[in-house]
């Protein structure tokens, strides 16, 4: 491990570095990701965005286990491996962060420059006339419509909501305040397209960079993937941490598996040369 860490850091020296990040940047925060350890015990299928849109039944069902789990996710705060990446952005040597994740945990650590490739899910929109809303806001509406739903019992999942078991039939959803329409997370589901302005400002920030950073990504949706090609595309080194492999491994210059928040801790004392 030490003599893969320093060659981590020595690759990583002098380099203008931007770090693709994944679930296993949170899970240390609190937030279990979908294929860590114990993935397969928590199997389970996330609502694709066709069935949401036509299914009043599943949107019934998000949203049912979508207010169990906020008051968890929302309470969730940004671990020692957030924090070390935005000293290094602050330092001018982590130029940018692309993140996978839907947390904000990235821009609550003080990280600056972070494209949110799947959105984030402290906002809702509404399908019909793109009105913005705020999630705890319409956490306290659904409460008023439902109420004592948190009652419930269930864990919290990987994107915000909650095991359920029961479906609820009962269970009453909001609409938007403006046009009555129906509302969702503002973030990218599963058969949802990333918008084409986010992916290319990420594709500039590949093309800008010295150095690709990936941490905590498994790398099995094309939604990241796609820039560890651009990277290896463009020659750029490519060095990957995360717990497991990775579909990025074959074109990485060097592969650590290590946690998180205790290897990005010790990677910003190293290259800033000061706690």
């Amino acid at each position: 491990m030490a003599s893969d860490f320093d060659a981590l850091v020595s690759l990583c020296r002098g380099r203008r570095i931007l770090a693709l990040t994944g679930a296993g940047c949170s899970t240390e925060s609190g937030i279990p990701d979908y294929r860590g350890e114990g993935t397969r015990a928590r199997a389970r299928n996330p609502v694709r965005f066709d069935v949401y849109v036509a299914d009043p039944h599943a949107r019934a069902r998000y949203w049912a286990r979508a207010v169990l789990g906020w008051p968890s996710f929302s309470a969730a705060r940004p671990n020692v491996g957030h924090e070390a990446l935005a000293r290094l952005e602050h330092a001018g040597l982590v130029r940018a962060v692309i993140t996978q994740n839907v947390d904000g945990l990235h821009r609550a650590a003080g990280s600056r420059e972070v494209v949110e490739l799947h959105g984030a899910l402290a906002e809702v929109r509404c399908l019909a006339c793109g009105a913005i809303e705020s999630r705890a806001d319409l956490q306290a509406r659904l409460l008023a419509l439902n109420p004592g739903w948190l009652g419930h019992e269930a864990a919290i999942a990987p994107d915000g909501d909650a095991d359920l078991d029961m479906f609820p039939h009962e269970f009453r959803v909001a609409d938007c305040l403006v046009c009555a329409g129906s509302l969702k997370p503002n973030v990218v589901f599963f058969g949802e397209q990333v918008p084409t302005a986010i992916v290319e400002r990420a594709y500039a920030l590949v093309d800008e960079a010295e150095l690709l950073l990936v941490l905590g990504s498994s790398l099995a949706v094309f939604s990241g993937l796609r820039f560890v090609k651009r990277a290896a595309a463009r020659g750029l080194p490519i060095a990957i941490v995360n717990i497991g492999p990775t579909r990025g491994d074959p074109l990485a210059t060097i592969k650590l598996e290590a946690p998180l928040g205790e290897l990005l801790s010790r990677f910003a004392e190293s290259v800033l040369g000061r706690d």
